[in-house]
């Protein structure tokens, strides 16, 4: 069995758990490709050895041979592993060092249940849509895909903007808002929600447009079927506005012409058996739990 490691930003503090997979991992002689930066920021060498550990810096070093990539941190750190497996096959497995963790729903402290369910094959693979984004101009490189959301957002302190929107080519609405949102299931849970958008099941094969502080109170959210193209055009006294997909953003001209899609693969993520998306909305959001008691 092969296992890739990914994280952005463990802190010093939580190198303990991370030997601790590391040794539980090899326990298994599991092969361990690890996140360069990991390597040196923690002297990983000297706490498993040169040659337990194999260094990788992006997708091509792993050459689609590892079973799954166990991504170390929060939810931004999930997205950031999104971008990295790409249209690949690779799952994820999220370990949650961060504090809310949607995606990241495995404790550290069940990292030997964790290994013990990859080890036999106990879990299930999960997939979840992406949105594609369609530009006149090149932006967000060969990554144009979010899991979560594509917004669109006036720059600091400019006036709001105004957003003609589209869908399947069909005029739906113009928004006056400081942005929009469009959400898939997943990232229905974040910014979306943010913003008083509903919630969606990941398999409910829908997108939910989403407005940021718009200024007519009588515009609300809307779901709508993830086969529709939904395109966009936008307004503004300020020339720029701001880009997102997911944690990533550039600035645009605000004559750009952009155009949101179901991406035509999608991204596999690993669940442990015990871990139900309706379990973790109750656990995330308390629910059904009296706060005065």
């Amino acid at each position: 069995m092969k296992v890739a490691i990914y994280s952005r930003g463990v802190d010093i503090d939580q190198q303990q758990s991370l030997n601790a997979l590391l040794l539980e991992l090899n326990r298994y002689d599991i092969r361990i490709y690890v996140y360069a930066d990991l390597i040196q920021k923690f002297n990983l060498v000297a706490a498993i050895g040169k040659e337990a550990l194999i260094p990788f810096t992006s997708i091509a070093d792993l050459q689609n041979e590892v079973d799954c990539l166990i991504s170390l941190g929060g939810d931004g750190t999930v997205l950031d592993a999104v971008t990295i497996v790409g249209n690949t096959t690779i799952p994820i497995l999220g370990i949650n060092y961060g504090r809310l963790g949607f995606l990241a729903t495995i404790s550290k402290d069940e990292l030997s249940i964790m290994v013990d369910a990859l080890v036999n094959r106990s879990y299930v693979i999960e997939k979840r849509s992406l949105l594609h984004l369609d530009a006149n101009l090149s932006v967000f490189g060969a990554a144009p895909y979010a899991l979560n959301e594509f917004s669109i957002h006036k720059r600091d302190t400019s006036p709001m903007i105004k957003i003609h929107t589209y869908l399947n080519g069909e005029f739906l609405n113009s928004y006056w808002a400081d942005g929009i949102i469009v959400a898939t299931p997943t990232g229905s849970t974040g910014y979306n929600m943010s913003c008083n958008g509903p919630i969606l099941f990941p398999d409910s094969a829908s997108f939910v447009i989403t407005p940021v502080a718009p200024h007519n109170l009588n515009v609300r959210s809307i779901v709508v079927p993830d086969s529709s193209v939904i395109s966009f055009e936008v307004e503004g006294r300020t020339e720029e506005l701001i880009c997102a997909m997911d944690a990533r953003k550039e600035i645009v001209s605000k004559n750009i012409q952009l155009a949101v899609k179901k991406e035509n693969f999608m991204v596999h993520f690993i669940r442990l058996n015990e871990n139900s998306y309706l379990s973790t909305l109750r656990t995330k959001l308390t629910w059904g739990l009296d706060k005065r008691n």
